[in-house]
């Protein structure tokens, strides 16, 4: 069968159902009509990608499609409205035997709540097809389902704050392992030894989507072993404990930098690691990426070098050895400082020298929240899964920058035989940069899941200036209805399945009040996202500082883009 055919089953009947609902103006979500169909659709586009296709993250009804371009998602998306997947493009996973040990917290509740008994609920569990459908939530997660699901049960009440790592759970139809320590709401049957993600691994997930699961019982003397990255804390949202304990140390005699005072929160990104949101990865990478670009422009380096990001100023960083440095992003100076106590001033997006023995020290910005120092040559820290971008959510990447840590510069363009490649001129601001009490203006383009707020709800999210809380970081930016404003009410009500989000998704929870995500977003989310913020953008709303308010204005829809709604 060809890649694309027309719209006829495998069996010669009309091809499902499906419907796309863009999100942003690079890419779309395929609601589908089943999960089987989910799981056609994704082997399909992961055997023969759509041209420019960037990633593919399948969930419960749905696989989210982002692209390199406008015109590439436009293409695809008339591509698809024909697509009928290669029927033996889904049965190409592996089968994976996951040894269990159950003797779970809440294997005696399942077995009440399903009336089968705990025996009953081993037996159902063990006994059962299962193979793995999509990633999401933490890197190695993976949600597993069966043709015939053996029960179907709530998640708690209560969640737990640490589930620990290797614990088998159940919630609704689905099974899963925790791969490290975390919070969760699922029912927990057991315990595997198996690690579900490690780095040291070819291929770091133990699941893919498309494999064969098959839960073995094991003898109860068997030991919890996880691999050292899932070690490093229980609380997935803990940015200085989450990180990978197991990452190689540097050469703290390298030439480079070394850290004096790592400020309030300074962190090494770079582009990030895109493409893994089946595994449950996010790309993260620089928040501003814009701003990092400029930065390593400004040192003659290539646009992909790992720089420092940090907020809000106080970071200090000595020379090892003479240096080139650069500051962009927010309004932010520095301050040199030689070892004889002489300081002098340094401007934002100039590059400037920083002798040997000498430190830099990022002043407070006037505007903006996060300022990136580039180095000429890159930091060349270790890199995971092909990037040195720390996230915050997964604790993927190198840790929180502390002091006396050694960053080594990296090797120069012209020393990779590229000829001599010169510093920039200075440049001016990439924007405006917005300070507490200033407006930002966001363009927004409307969906996925507008129609879950209705006209009257797009209206309210563009005519009412939203204010930037306290609650706000990496992650995402917490937004708060203005005095005299209103938040959000949904004109539906039920619980959304979870599916892929993207950065700039506006995800809108039961309170009403917007979340806008920002580099180490979740994957996947299961609440509504009202519309996506224009990538013109991104890095502005990167730089919104507490108590900046937000103005969206609605992103007209292509006239050439198929209609939402229309089936594909």
């Amino acid at each position: 069968m060809s890649a694309l055919t027309p719209a006829r089953s495998a069996e010669g009947g009309p091809a499902p159902a499906r419907t796309l609902r863009w999100t942003g103006t690079r890419g779309f979500l395929v609601e589908c009509p089943d999960l089987a169909d989910v799981m056609r659709l994704h082997a399909h586009l992961t055997a023969r990608p759509e041209r420019g296709q960037r990633q593919l993250i399948a969930a419960a009804r749905t696989v989210l499609v982002t692209f390199t371009s406008e015109a590439a998602a436009e293409h695809a998306a008339a591509r698809l409205s024909t697509l009928v997947p290669d029927a033996h493009d889904a049965g190409s996973g592996r089968t994976v035997e996951v040894g269990v040990v159950y003797d779970g917290e809440d294997l005696a509740a399942v077995g009440e709540l399903t009336g089968l008994g705990a025996d009953g609920v081993i037996r159902a569990h063990s006994e059962a097809e299962w193979f793995a459908a999509f990633g999401g939530f933490a890197p190695g997660f993976m949600y597993c389902t069966a043709d015939a699901p053996p029960f179907d049960v709530p998640r708690r009440d209560s969640p737990r704050t640490a589930v620990p790592a290797g614990a088998v759970a159940v919630a609704g139809e689905f099974s899963a392992v925790y791969p490290r320590v975390s919070p969760g709401g699922w029912q927990l049957l057991g315990r595997t030894a198996q690690p579900m993600w490690d780095l040291s691994r070819e291929q770091p997930a133990l699941l893919a989507p498309g494999d064969r699961v098959r839960y073995v019982p094991v003898r109860a003397s068997a030991t919890l072993s996880a691999p050292a990255e899932s070690e490093a804390g229980a609380d997935a949202h803990d940015a200085a404990d989450a990180y990978d304990a197991a990452a190689p140390t540097t050469d703290a005699a390298a030439p480079g930098l070394v850290v004096a005072d790592p400020g309030l929160l300074s962190l090494p990104q770079d582009l990030g690691r895109s493409g893994l949101g089946d595994l449950g990865v996010v790309a993260s990478g620089s928040a501003d990426r814009d701003a990092a670009r400029q930065a390593n422009r400004l040192v003659g380096n290539g646009p992909a070098e790992a720089v420092v990001e940090t907020v809000l100023g106080g970071l200090a960083l000595t020379a090892r050895g003479d240096q080139v440095l650069a500051l962009a992003g927010a309004e932010a100076t520095g301050t040199v400082t030689a070892p004889d106590g002489a300081a002098h001033p340094v401007a934002a997006r100039s590059p400037f020298a920083l002798l040997d023995g000498h430190t830099l020290t990022v002043d407070e910005p006037t505007a903006g929240l996060r300022t990136y120092v580039a180095l000429r040559g890159g930091i060349d820290l270790p890199q995971t899964l092909g990037s040195r971008a720390a996230d915050t959510l997964s604790g993927l990447g190198p840790g929180p920058l502390t002091a006396g840590q050694a960053l080594p510069r990296g090797v120069a363009l012209e020393d990779r035989g590229a000829g001599v490649v010169m510093v920039g001129d200075p440049e001016p601001a990439l924007r405006p940069t917005p300070a507490a009490g200033d407006v930002a203006v966001l363009r927004v383009v409307p969906g996925p899941r507008d129609d879950w707020f209705g006209d009257a709800g797009l209206a309210r999210l563009s005519t009412q200036d939203w204010e930037v809380s306290q609650q706000t970081d990496r992650i995402g930016v917490r937004l708060t209805a203005p005095d005299g404003g209103a938040p959000l009410e949904r004109v539906r009500h039920g619980e959304l399945a979870s599916e892929g989000a993207v950065r700039g998704a506006l995800q809108v929870p039961p309170s009403g009040e917007p979340v806008l995500f920002l580099a180490d977003h979740p994957v996947t989310g299961g609440y509504p996202v009202i519309g996506v913020v224009a990538r013109e953008d991104l890095g502005l709303a990167a730089q919104l500082p507490p108590g900046a308010k937000v103005r969206f204005v609605l992103h007209p829809v292509p006239a050439a883009r198929p209609d939402q709604e229309s089936p594909a």
